[in-house]
């Protein structure tokens, strides 16, 4: 059989590929991110962009593998938000999406030796409720969610900020949907329990 790699430098995906048990290594990928995100294509078009070209970028360097690449996007009324990466930033998202309904797209890709693809994308809905500034505030400086879209943690704390989520598979709201990838993992000939 060969090789996995996760394309990612995200601890959260690699903290949840490791619950499939299958053998992985990891390599970060070479992607800008943000540039596709401007592109004005619609938000799923885009996270699947996105994990298509961290699976190529990595494929790239370990063309003997099969390999993993995965993104998500913020789809605020089709207005993508992307890593806050500052804590002003971070209250500012939270503040727009504080209130309202807004989709987390999460997509998947893993891409045989031989450049086949097999994708995966998951939408889950998310409802924040009303916060005052004083709790962003408290939020944003007890998790430091900085280098997650949308600025919130749902595997944290970051849970009691959501009056309702809507969606198949819980763990691609961390960032990979592990329901979709082991069937993908599956298909590829991988044994996943």
């Amino acid at each position: 059989m060969h090789d996995l790699v996760l394309g990612s430098t995200s601890p959260y995906r690699r903290e949840l590929l490791a619950r499939l048990r299958v053998p992985f290594d990891v390599l970060g990928p070479d992607v800008d991110e943000e540039a596709l995100q401007r592109s004005g294509a619609e938000p799923s078009s885009i996270a699947l962009r996105l994990a298509v070209a961290k699976a190529a970028s990595v494929a790239a360097k370990r063309s003997d593998a099969f390999v993993i690449g995965s993104d998500q996007v913020v789809d605020l009324d089709s207005e993508i938000l992307g890593k806050p990466g500052d804590e002003a930033r971070a209250r500012e998202q939270l503040a727009r999406l504080q209130g309202r309904t807004h989709r987390l797209v999460t997509a998947v890709a893993l891409r045989a030796p031989d450049g086949t693809l097999r994708t995966h994308v998951d939408v889950h809905r998310m409802t924040l409720r009303s916060l005052g500034a004083a709790e962003i505030e408290r939020y944003v400086a007890a998790e430091q969610p900085l280098d997650c879209c949308g600025a919130y943690k749902i595997e944290s704390l970051g849970i009691a900020l959501f009056e309702r989520i809507e969606g198949d598979d819980f763990t691609a709201i961390p960032g990979l949907p592990l329901i979709a990838l082991g069937r993908l993992l599956r298909e590829s000939g991988f044994e996943v329990p």
